[in-house]
Parts: structure tokens; sequence; C-alpha cells
């Protein structure tokens, strides 16, 4: 399908996954609306910098919360209340400019809350967050991604808007923005010295590229619907720690579990073949944490340990 002429809008267009789509939907050919608070905020610097920025991106000053802002972005072509009242706006305006498709940004927060789950069970695109089980443990975040994606299944309902749901689980990889995003914090504090021990729990991964992209491939194929979960391996803290510490040797990482008393904690497994399906290639975990560590160190926000010398060769 020819991409010249499209366009595209991304909302919140600076920040660490969208700005990948921007410049994904920009080498493609794609004109870039993209939403944000304030155009000229240094922080916006690096979208205006990305190839065919200059000739098809614009960016569109925005508030998820202020509709008649965001039907203004669109027509051209944390808390819960928010997240649910933002994804609403995004849809009914969508909605009013008629546009082909909506793709949303989810997350495996909304998919994988599930305290009945067996560890056996495979966690797919059919699987939902306990609301429940989110509320009693006070994990909001969870609880707000798995409202929010209702919300927005039902008002694209409503509205017949053609909708698909991206849900990704922790997006890690290289910055193009300045500023640091909470998933990239979670490798950070392992480099800085700041985490003294590792938990004894697991986490999945995927690389900020492939999620982009991910967005991309649901969007320009006609036949895709429904979820997408976008996850490349589910590793334990303590298998984090050893790559980084053989990549980066350099850094005070630290090799003890928090928990020493209880069994280590196993990885649940997880189902990626429809995005594979689509032709999405995933880049192996140890790729996406080598790439995260270089973009810290070439953001200059983490230091380059010099090397040092050897003691005995400085007397001789």
């Amino acid at each position: 399908m020819p991409v010249s002429g499209q366009t595209v809008c991304v909302t919140g267009a600076g920040g660490f996954l969208a700005s990948w789509m921007v410049k994904l939907l920009l080498e493609r050919g794609y004109t870039v609306k993209g939403t944000v608070r304030n155009p000229d905020d240094p922080k916006n610097a690096h979208l205006k910098e990305l190839e065919g920025a200059k000739e098809r991106l614009i960016l569109c000053k925005a508030d998820l919360l202020d509709y008649e802002s965001l039907k203004e972005a669109i027509k051209e072509e944390q808390m819960v209340e928010p997240a649910v009242n933002g994804t609403k706006y995004v849809i009914n305006a969508a909605a009013e400019a008629k546009v082909r498709r909506v793709v949303f940004t989810s997350s495996i927060g909304a998919v994988y809350m599930d305290p009945n789950r067996g560890p056996d069970v495979v966690v797919d695109e059919s699987c939902w967050s306990d609301l429940e089980f989110c509320k009693n443990t006070k994990n909001w975040y969870c609880y707000g991604k798995a409202v929010a994606e209702q919300a927005a299944w039902e008002v694209s309902k409503e509205k017949g808007v053609d909708l698909v749901v991206v849900n990704p689980v922790l997006v890690l990889g290289t910055m193009l923005q300045a500023t640091v995003n909470a998933s990239i914090v979670h490798i950070l504090k392992y480099l800085t010295g700041s985490a003294k021990t590792y938990a004894n729990s697991v986490q999945a991964y995927v690389h900020v590229r492939d999620v982009a992209l991910a967005h991309i491939l649901v969007f320009e194929t006609p036949s895709a619907s429904g979820r997408y979960l976008c996850a490349e391996s589910v590793l334990h803290r303590g298998e984090v720690v050893e790559i980084l510490a053989k990549f980066f040797p350099e850094y005070p990482i630290p090799l003890k579990c928090s928990d020493e008393k209880n069994p280590r904690v196993q990885p649940y497994k997880f189902a990626n073949q429809k995005l594979k399906d689509l032709g999405l290639e995933f880049t192996p975990v140890k790729q996406c944490l080598y790439d995260t560590v270089k973009s810290l160190q070439e953001k200059g926000v983490l230091q380059v340990p010099t090397q040092k010398k050897d003691s005995i060769h400085i007397q001789s």
C-alpha cells in the first residue's frame, strides 16, 4: 500500500516509544502529526532532527485531557481517571475525524495480573488482569492500564472505530529522547550502584524498536484485529544482572539476590505468535540490554568508567 500522502497522528509523540514510532513512520514516507504539550519545548527537539521531519512532521500542541485540542490535531487527517478519559477523548476525536484505524498502546499490565493463573498457563491475548486483585494489592498501574484498555474497546465499539491494541511488556533499548523514562530506570539502577541487590522476581522484556514496528504493522495490515502481545523474553532479575555484568564488568552491578530464603521465581510462559505472523522479528533480549546501556552512555546519563592503570606497570 503506497503511503505517500497518508497522514498518521501519534499522540504523546515526544515519549520513548512514540519517538520511535515517529521515526519509523517518517522513514516509511508517512506524514506524521505528533501531539505534544509544547511543540517548542527543547525536550521535543530530537523529533525535529529525525530524517524526513523537516518535510513531513507537524508537531501539534495537544493535551490528552483537552478534547478540543485533540480534535484539532486529529481532524486534519498515570493516574486511572486521566488514563481512561484520555483514551475516550482520542477515540471520540478519531471517530469524528473518520480515521481509518486507531492503534492503542496498552500494556502487559492489562493482561497478566491474575493470581488464579496456573504456572503452566500461557499468557496470551485472551488474558486479562484481575481488577479486584489489582485493587486489593494497590497495583494502580496495572489497574489503570486494564481499565483504560477496556474503555478503548467499549468506546470504539460504540462509535464504530476500527481499533487494534498492542500490549507491550517492559520496553528497553535505544533512547531517542534526552530524558530517562521509567522503564530505562529499571536497568540504570543496576549500573549506578544504587541497587545493592536484585529482587527474586521475573520480568518480560522487548526492544523499543520492535514495539514501534509492531504498531506500524498492525496499522498497515488490513486483516489485523484484536490485541497483540509484544514480548521477546521473560528473565529472572538474576539473569538480567548476569548479562549486564558480562557486557559491562566495569560497573558495580549487584550479583546478590535480596531474597535467598525462597526458591527462585520461575518465568511465566507467553505467546507472541500473532506479531510474528505479521512478519515481526524480535530483537534478542541480550541485544536489548546492551543497546539500553550504550544509549545511556551516549546520552551522558551514565559515565563510561576509565580503565584503571596497572600500578606495577607505572612503577616500572
